[in-house]
């Protein structure tokens, strides 16, 4: 739920800054490659921004899809492990783990 309202005051804050910055007429260049465009800058600085932001998002759901990856094979090993430890708890200390 916190994630959704830090999303929607960003959003809300990028529609301002798009109110605020579409009074501005002047055009930029932009150099290609190949080719070359004129633009207003409101455009570009909106476009470049969200594509900052989608390129971000990507990268978090990508580390945190990761870690709940990794969190899920941590926890299916740990309860495959409990029920060797209820059963015989001196097998952790023959096979060099410590016990908690």
């Amino acid at each position: 739920m916190k994630g959704f309202f830090v999303a929607l005051v960003i959003a809300l804050l990028f529609v301002l800054a798009l109110l605020l910055g579409s009074r501005n007429e002047q055009l930029v260049t932009i150099n290609y490659f190949v080719a070359q465009g004129e633009f207003r800058l409101p455009v570009v600085l909106a476009s470049v921004f969200f594509a900052g932001f989608l390129l971000c998002w990507c990268f978090a759901v990508y580390h945190i899809g990761k870690l709940k990856y990794a969190l899920s094979r941590a926890n299916r090993k740990l309860q495959k492990l409990e029920p060797q430890t209820a059963t015989n708890p001196a097998s952790l200390v023959s096979s060099g783990e410590v016990k908690s």
